[in-house]
């Protein structure tokens, strides 16, 4: 919604908003904006009377704004749809989708497109640091962060339905939401839909490794496809990657019997993944192999991505938007390899309602194992043991309320040589720039 705003005001209309408990980076980027944020959801920041509002999709009957805007008959409507008739329709769409990656690869993508002199426009769902903002409106490709999640409660259908994509990545697939999804067969319903919505001469660049992503297509796929993977023996698909580094900051692109070298600063197999589906995506927008490296040898990772913020006392902290098993899994593993035999802590505060549920009780504690402590910022409404976790991690660890009690825990444990890594889809209470400047 932060970049929606961005883009409207970018197009000359006044915006304001209301949101609460509101955290850096997008409340930062609204401000540097001038765009006025209210905390809280009083109607009086709804006069005087809005031409119209964008409703997100977290809002539902019952808040004081909605029924505000419901009763007095204000004009409203959704952001994704918002963005499909008043943007997209206008430009040549990349919609990057899938569980995992989706803001590092459209942040990728984005800025293989600047590099390559195109001046995409683009809405992803943080802050690429090679453009300091999360969204803009660009010239004639527009790089959009396709969400499955739904669109508003008004509208229950994904959010990537109204984007209308010329090329779509499939990156990968695997439960999420419970909130608003009963099970895997759900979202892949979702996912079928988009591709209904891809035109016949449009392109689906697909993850080979993925059986849910197959299964999808199984439902029917009327546009070219195209599949991307790592490189192994007999492997077919026209895109392939190599580590050749286990840390993941040296791969190798194949392509028409071409391979293109790489080095570069991010970590993981995640990654490397999340780069060959943009080189294939920028390739479909005529930017070569050769020129998609060597933007990524330029490119400089996604704030709130295993975001270095800081030293302190010798010891490296990260900042991590984490909110899938999976996700962390392979953030870690990635960091592991890098940093080899020095210690890795990490603080985890699970804030969605699917990782607060049980949907990944059994993934959650070993997708933490290459850490060496944890520690773990529980809430009411957990429906899970932390002990459980902490025990399934492997390692040693603890599990506090409050986010000052956590930090204490972690001070008390931490010494020179080690990397502290902060792992939340939400504020975690500014806790990893907290944990840097000393602060309780």
């Amino acid at each position: 919604m932060g970049g929606l705003a961005a883009l409207a005001r970018a197009d000359g209309h006044e915006v304001t908003g209301s949101d609460q408990n509101v955290y850096p980076p997008m409340s930062t980027q609204l401000d540097a904006l001038g765009i006025d944020l209210i905390e809280g959801y009083d109607p009086k920041a709804l006069s005087p009377k809005p031409d119209l509002v964008l409703i997100g999709n977290t809002l539902s009957r019952g808040n004081p704004s909605i029924e505000y805007v419901l009763n007095e008959r204000i004009p409203f409507t959704s952001g994704p749809r918002w963005l499909g008739e008043h943007y997209l329709h206008q430009r040549r769409v990349l919609a990057i989708s899938g569980t995992h990656g989706k803001t590092s690869t459209a942040s990728m993508l984005a800025w293989i497109l600047e590099h390559a002199g195109l001046e995409p426009g683009f809405l992803i769902g943080g802050i690429p640091n090679n453009f300091g903002i999360s969204a803009r409106s660009g010239a004639d490709w527009f790089v959009v962060e396709a969400d499955e999640y739904d669109t508003a409660f008004f509208d229950k259908r994904a959010k990537f339905i109204h984007y209308r994509p010329s090329v779509a990545v499939l990156n990968n697939l695997e439960f999420d939401h419970a909130d608003i999804y009963p099970d895997l067969n759900a979202i892949q319903t979702q996912f079928h839909h988009l591709m209904r919505t891809i035109p016949g001469n449009g392109t689906v660049l697909v993850n080979q490794h993925d059986l849910a992503l197959d299964e999808v297509l199984d439902q029917g796929c009327w546009s070219h496809i195209e599949r991307f993977g790592f490189f192994e023996a007999n492997n077919k698909a026209p895109w392939q990657v190599n580590l050749d580094q286990p840390s993941g900051q040296q791969l190798t692109f194949t392509h028409q019997g071409k391979s293109h070298a790489l080095a570069w600063s991010m970590l993981g197999q995640h990654n490397a993944m999340n780069a060959l589906a943009a080189v294939a995506a920028a390739y479909q927008a005529g930017v070569d192999v050769a020129q998609s490296v060597e933007a990524l040898s330029e490119f400089r990772g996604v704030k709130r991505r295993l975001e270095c913020v800081g030293e302190i006392n010798g010891m490296k902290v990260y900042d991590d938007f984490a909110h899938h098993p999976t996700a962390i899994r392979l953030t870690l593993e990635g960091l592991r390899r890098s940093i080899g035999g020095a210690r890795l802590l990490v603080a985890l505060e699970p804030a969605s309602n699917t990782m607060r549920g049980t949907h990944h009780v059994k993934s959650l504690g070993p997708a933490l194992s290459a850490a060496d402590h944890v520690f773990l910022k529980t809430s009411e409404g957990m429906d899970w043991n932390p002990s459980d976790i902490l025990e399934a991690s492997g390692g040693q660890g603890q599990a506090k309320a409050r986010v000052e009690g956590l930090l204490k825990d972690i001070r008390d444990v931490a010494k020179p040589g080690d990397h502290v890594v902060f792992m939340s889809n939400r504020g975690f209470n500014n806790a990893p720039l907290r944990f840097v400047e000393g602060k309780a």
